[in-house]
């Protein structure tokens, strides 16, 4: 494959890329998580009685719960092969390939027979597609990230690379407000036909996504590497000789993820189990409403670390969102909606916002262009398996009759301090040049493993 040359020593992009850039990665990652997390809202609320055993409700919500931590186990692996060839393919082919991925297997998933239907065939159809998922999801915002901050102009890339975030929240509210109609369903009509529905939309969302993601351009930043120093052979190998102890930061910090899988799954569950007994469709709003505040939220926090550094903002999310889901898990065992609301936007809208919003730059800037989106997709996602299984945790840590949110709380809160600890020990690089990210003492002139013509 040919990469375009950029003139020796240019790496700056072209008028009205960066926003190009920006929107593209917006749109897509909210197209590509819609497909995400509407699994997430079926896992918690229709799988548990579609496609497991009805006799034993706690055991199926369990099962159902480890279904949707399933895709974050597959997540690295398709980091280790994704990040691999977006490093040596470019990253606009990797934003491609990964949002038709999941517009096919999110189809699939509408079109399974339940267990009534063909039996225990059906959690294993539905396992083999949530891997998929998991796979397209392992690439997507290493890609989209690499994309928006190779492109960002200096002094704005916290801001252009939140869009990656926002987008994941726009596809979560996206989703929400899609289960929003589908949950008032009569019972009858939810549990037959009225689920597949949102999986089912996923092709519109896959071509959507093409249509997008195919005009986009190569990073100024990757196609100059590639004209200058060659295609890099091997970037797992560069990664972990160079760059090991930034790869167990980003997977330390990943784990904040956690607050996002207990917050969307989890007390989803919680709420509207019988020990609560919210309904489905006042949880499904405070998850809406707590997205919207996202929205807004994300590249104001992002913009603030452009201004005063990746790490107190990020330490402001990772610590903060410890306290403030102690307060949401407890305002949802009271049962108030207002309560709930309140807390939820707080915790989920605004602080852990602050966390979410300045990761992209945050990681990044870690790595040097040959191998960032390696970097970013392999820590992240390895931390991120661990934050979609914290789900099945805590399932397990709310006790049999999956009611000690307290339990839940400090679980989560435990999550919260590797990410504080990997912040307190990184580097502040949000003045440093694009060019010079990544660049050591001892590394700086060491040769990239390059493939020959």
């Amino acid at each position: 494959m040919s990469v375009p040359a950029m003139p020796e020593g240019s790496a700056a992009a072209p008028p009205g890329q960066p926003r190009k850039a920006a929107t593209a990665a917006w749109i897509g990652s909210a197209l590509e998580y819609y497909d995400f997390f509407i699994y997430g809202s079926a896992a918690a609320l229709i799988f548990p009685e579609v496609f497991f055993d009805e006799s034993d409700p706690a055991t199926a919500t369990l099962l159902s719960l480890a279904t949707f931590g399933v895709a974050y186990a597959a997540r690295p692996v398709g980091a280790l092969v994704l990040g691999h060839f977006g490093d040596k393919l470019g990253r606009k082919k990797i934003m491609v390939f990964t949002l038709m991925l999941m517009g096919l297997s999110t189809f699939l998933i509408g079109c399974l027979p339940t267990r009534d239907q063909v039996g225990g065939l059906a959690p294993v159809l539905l396992v083999l597609c949530r891997v998929l998922q998991g796979i397209s999801a392992a690439g997507e915002q290493a890609s989209a990230n690499s994309m928006t901050l190779e492109h960002a102009p200096p002094g704005r890339r916290g801001f252009f690379t939140s869009f990656t975030l926002s987008g994941t929240q726009g596809g979560q509210l996206l989703a929400t407000l899609v289960f929003l109609p589908v949950a008032a369903l009569p019972e009858d009509q939810l549990l037959s036909w009225g689920w597949r529905l949102p999986f089912w939309l996923s092709v519109g969302v896959a071509v959507v996504g093409w249509v997008i993601r195919r005009r986009l351009d190569e990073t100024p930043a990757f196609a100059q590497q590639t004209a200058e120093e060659g295609v890099v052979k091997l970037p797992l190998v560069i990664l972990l000789r160079e760059h090991w102890a930034d790869v167990l930061r980003v997977i330390a910090g990943a784990l904040i993820a956690s607050v996002s899988t207990i917050f969307t799954v989890w007390a989803l569950a919680y709420a509207t189990s019988d020990a609560v007994g919210m309904s489905r469709t006042a949880m499904l709003w405070v998850g809406a409403l707590a997205n919207v505040v996202a929205l807004a939220a994300i590249p104001l926090w992002a913009t603030l670390s452009d201004r005063i550094g990746r790490r107190p903002v990020f330490l402001i999310g990772a610590a903060g969102s410890a306290v403030t889901m102690f307060l949401y898990l407890w305002a949802v065992s009271t049962g108030s909606y207002p309560l709930t609301f309140l807390t939820g936007i707080i915790c989920f809208g605004v602080v852990y916002s602050a966390a979410n919003g300045v990761w992209p730059a945050f990681y990044g800037e870690m790595f040097t262009t040959r191998i960032r989106l390696s970097g970013v997709a392999i820590g992240t996602q390895i931390g991120f398996a661990a934050a979609g299984f914290a789900v099945t945790f805590a399932a397990r840590i709310a006790g049999p009759a999956g009611d000690d949110w307290s339990a839940v709380a400090l679980f989560t809160a435990a999550l919260c301090v590797p990410p504080v600890i990997a912040a307190l020990s990184a580097r502040e690089t949000h003045r440093v040049p694009t060019e010079s990210l990544g660049e050591r003492a001892g590394l700086g002139a060491a040769q990239p493993q390059k493939v020959t013509a």
